[in-house]
């Protein structure tokens, strides 16, 4: 029995799988609870299972539509009801900048907040309610809800739909590549959550900050080395533990690859590369191909330009210094690295026919450079957005990392390399920055800088060879 054959088998009854569909969209827009309710996975993959069975499209449309509605109007009936108590119910009465979040929204946005809070995650739940504490008129509200929830169905189903009806042909890999399909999946997976969940942990109001605090009070050498490292009152804790496992990360993995020897590849590097191998086609290995001089160092400097001008024009050098420092010091640590090592690539096109494999530089090049736009701009943002921050640049970094699995030019094991090595480098340079307390780079253009990255990178995908 091949995956695609398991997973029809796991697939509910139609009418039981429109039901699923319906309560995920609508515990998604349900107060307090959407906020714990992963709604794009669930609905992706209950969405795939109706692509699968050959459900009309219109019937999860429609039943994605109806919990949406329901879960906004159940929102706004409490809110508009139970006014007064709201406040003292958990989780407000422990955590009110929920509500002040939603209230903020409600204020700037008026009307339009119900139609577009529900595609803002960190107030998508909030603000049915609050629009019916402060007393929207009813029918107003039911115009918004309907017209938000008429757009975001198909945005949430489609793509779980369309994944759904090409099952058997993505999944119709040969028996022996399961094992490593699964385990690429584990270990990407793994990485972003463990990364999530020490970013999240190590910042001030986190356990394990707090737990490092307490610990640093009860000890005098301790607490004299707590204050040294405060900046602004608080200790980097969330770098230097990134510094620390990078740099274990890095070595014993590189003292692994070096065990096994660097002429050849792993075992997990032959499994990954007939997994790819069996999936690649025409229009994947032309997506490998330009990611590939979207990331060397052309890409880089047309990714990067806008944003130096910029911090020039602000005359905020210590920024772009150490931005430049961590691209100059990935650079060099891969220069140095591949004349080390000295490990042949699987594939080696003729403009790499003097490079080497280990460490990837284009996986080490994305870290610094996403990794980096993701703390500077995370800074500026709410603590509820700082995560999207995040994600974006995880998300960039991977499909950077799968390419050059695409197109054929470095194992598994390299790209494992690269990634630790820059994680190296952008707790060094974080580091650097915490050091002291410095002004905000805000207020910032952000969406015409990144249009303006955006173009530069995509007219030297387009008009300049790779280097």
């Amino acid at each position: 029995m091949n995956l695609a054959q398991l997973l029809s088998q796991l697939t509910p009854s139609p009418g039981v799988l429109l039901l699923i569909i319906a309560c995920i969209a609508m515990l998604e827009s349900l107060a307090v609870v959407g906020v714990l309710v992963p709604g794009v996975l669930l609905i992706t993959a209950a969405a795939s299972m109706a692509g699968h069975q050959e459900l009309a499209l219109p019937a999860p449309l429609l039943a994605a539509f109806i919990g949406a509605v329901a879960g906004d109007s159940a929102s706004f009936v409490l809110g508009y009801t139970q006014r007064e108590r709201v406040t003292r119910c958990w989780p407000f009465s422990r955590h009110p900048e929920f509500l002040a979040r939603g209230a903020r929204f409600f204020q700037r946005q008026g009307v339009l907040s119900v139609f577009l809070g529900r595609f803002v995650g960190p107030v998508r739940p909030i603000v049915p309610l609050i629009a019916g504490m402060l007393h929207m008129p009813p029918r107003t509200f039911l115009w918004a809800n309907l017209a938000s929830a008429a757009l975001w169905a198909p945005a949430y189903v489609l793509p779980g739909y369309l994944l759904g009806r090409t099952w058997d042909q993505l999944l119709e890999v040969p028996p022996a590549l399961h094992q490593p399909l699964t385990l690429l999946g584990v270990m990407l997976l793994a990485l972003v959550v463990t990364f999530s969940w020490l970013r999240h942990h190590a910042s001030r109001d986190g356990r394990a900050y707090r737990f490092s605090a307490g610990l640093a009070r009860r000890h005098p050498v301790l607490r004299n080395l707590w204050l040294r490292q405060s900046s602004d009152g608080e200790v980097p804790l969330g770098s230097l533990l990134l510094l620390i496992l990078a740099l274990g990360g890095v070595s014993g993995w590189t003292l692994h690859v070096l065990q096994h020897g660097l002429q050849g590849p792993l075992p997990v590097d032959r499994q990954i590369q007939m997994l790819f191998e069996a999936i690649a086609t025409p229009s994947l290995v032309l997506v490998g191909q330009g990611l590939a001089r979207f990331g060397d160092l052309l890409g880089v400097v047309a990714l990067a330009l806008p944003w130096g001008v910029w911090l020039l024009w602000r005359r905020r050098l210590d920024a772009l210094w150490h931005v430049t420092a961590g691209l100059l010091g990935i650079s060099l640590l891969n220069v140095v690295g591949k004349a080390l090592f000295a490990r042949p690539r699987p594939d080696t096109p003729a403009h790499l026919a003097d490079s080497f494999s280990y460490p990837s530089a284009h996986t080490s090049g994305a870290v610094v450079l996403f990794g980096l736009a993701a703390a500077f701009a995370a800074r500026e943002l709410a603590p509820a957005w700082r995560h999207w921050a995040y994600w974006a640049a995880t998300l960039a970094v991977t499909l950077m990392a799968l390419s050059r699995l695409m197109i054929g030019v470095h194992w598994f094991s390299d790209l494992v390399g690269g990634a630790l090595l820059g994680l190296v480098v952008c707790a060094l340079v974080q580091l650097s920055w915490q050091a002291r307390a410095r002004p905000a780079l805000a207020p910032c253009p952000w969406l015409r800088l990144a249009v303006a990255s955006l173009g530069l990178a995509a007219a030297r995908i387009a008009w300049l060879p790779p280097i």
